[in-house]
């Protein structure tokens, strides 16, 4: 590593391209692993399928995505909650999971052909369509959307499905010595150590939480050291895959907004180089991968953002080194086993910064993008965005609810459009 290299290590900021030495990049490597693990893992544990797949073609996506981005777009592909419902659905009318995963194939390559479009057309309609009064209420309303999850693992009595009726102090304990133990280590720590603070926050919670009598090793010790992961071919079937195709376009506008947000974070445009279309058809050529092949679909991951912006680390090394200790994992029941006995308000704690960080990332957006809110367009735009975005309002496209950020992406680009249009009518009164 060059001497300048070094220097942005030790100011706190390491750029895109640049390579970690080996014994600092895998505990950062750790740390995006530990990040994603608890909502990667929960998908395939929802579909009664097996984890330690999910986990190889995670890894696997985020090393396809990193080589069709050019090694340009530090991000991490976990599993995708934007198919539950209608895989759901499925499932309740009889459908085996080998079916469903016929939808995930088609939505991928459907991702995929919506990233060759742009490729062609290029970014401009993207950012007239979606213009930064817009996107940073989307970008915020990712996070805030979130805030009930984090809460909820947290231990904290919000009605989601860990603690429906109180709270559970035992985890508010455990998550709250995880979360202080995360900002107290960022704030007050220096060099190396400083930008691995989640990493000790997982450490120090999970000690926690062990003497709590909240970690069980019972599922470690009956693991088997190797185990190869179980791949099952998609049965293609056009029921699944119709029912599954609408959740595409929700994807999407969490692709484009997690895009946006981590151009934020590393301080440049990464639509424009690489490309959108590369980190779609990355993203898109995942999912198509991982449902042929008995996985689930993937998406970039807020929680893996929310680290860069956490550490100031954005290497696209660091990142692929998790994808390759989630491969790892894959063949590994022992690791695997003990990574999943971290306790869900660990991951809680770790969530409530982290989640928080992203809706941050989005009010930035404003910001740097000299947002005028003494123009009324953009006034409208970002109020309507919001209050769909966080209103819980749903609307069903075929047995598909779209709602919160999707939705809200929905309305805003629609509400764009009609601004245009008039723009081009010449029936604004105000212009921009």
């Amino acid at each position: 590593m060059s001497s300048s290299g070094k220097s942005q290590v030790t100011t706190l900021k390491v750029d895109v391209n640049e390579k970690v030495p080996l014994k600092k990049a895998i505990p950062l490597s750790l740390q995006h692993l530990f990040a994603m693990f608890g909502a990667s893992v929960l998908v395939p544990i929802l579909f009664n399928i097996d984890p330690a797949t999910v986990l190889f073609f995670n890894g696997i996506g985020t090393l396809l995505y990193a080589f069709i981005t050019k090694r340009g777009i530090p991000a991490f592909l976990g599993s995708s909650f934007a198919y539950l419902t209608p895989s759901f659905v499925l499932m309740n009318a009889g459908y085996d999971f080998q079916t469903i995963q016929s939808g995930f194939v088609v939505s991928g390559l459907a991702f995929a052909a919506v990233a060759i479009i742009i490729g062609y057309t290029g970014t401009g309609w993207i950012n007239k369509i979606i213009p930064p009064a817009v996107m940073g209420a989307i970008v915020t309303i990712i996070g805030l959307e979130l805030a009930p999850t984090a809460a909820d693992m947290a231990g904290f009595a919000v009605g989601l499905s860990n603690n429906p009726t109180e709270s559970n102090m035992t985890w508010i304990v455990i998550s709250m010595v995880t979360l202080l133990t995360i900002i107290l280590s960022n704030v007050l720590l220096k060099g190396f150590l400083k930008i691995i603070p989640i990493l000790i926050g997982v450490v120090v919670g999970y000690i926690t939480a062990y003497f709590m009598g909240e970690v069980s090793f019972e599922a470690v010790s009956q693991a088997q050291l190797f185990v190869l992961p179980s791949f099952k071919v998609a049965k293609f079937d056009m029921t699944p895959i119709l029912t599954i195709l609408p959740a595409t376009f929700v994807v999407i506008a969490e692709h484009i907004g997690h895009l946006k947000v981590t151009s934020s974070i590393v301080g440049r445009d990464l639509a424009k180089d690489p490309g959108l279309h590369r980190s779609l058809l990355g993203d898109g050529l995942s999912t198509a991968l991982s449902g042929l092949f008995g996985s689930v679909p993937t998406t970039t991951y807020g929680e893996n953002i929310g680290v860069m912006a956490l550490t100031k680390v954005y290497s696209v090394y660091v990142v692929c080194g998790a994808g390759l200790i989630s491969i790892v994992l894959g063949f590994s029941g022992t690791l695997s086993a003990l990574i999943r006995s971290i306790p869900t308000p660990v991951i809680g704690g770790t969530s409530l910064l982290l989640f928080g960080m992203i809706a941050a990332s989005g009010l930035r957006t404003f910001i740097e993008e000299k947002v005028d809110f003494s123009k009324s367009r953009n006034l409208i735009l970002t109020s309507v965005v919001f209050i769909v975005g966080l209103s819980r309002i749903s609307v069903n496209i075929g047995q598909v609810p779209l709602t919160g950020m999707g939705l809200a992406t929905v309305v805003g680009i629609s509400l764009s459009i009609v601004f245009i249009l008039f723009d081009k009518l010449g029936i604004m009164n105000e212009k921009e």
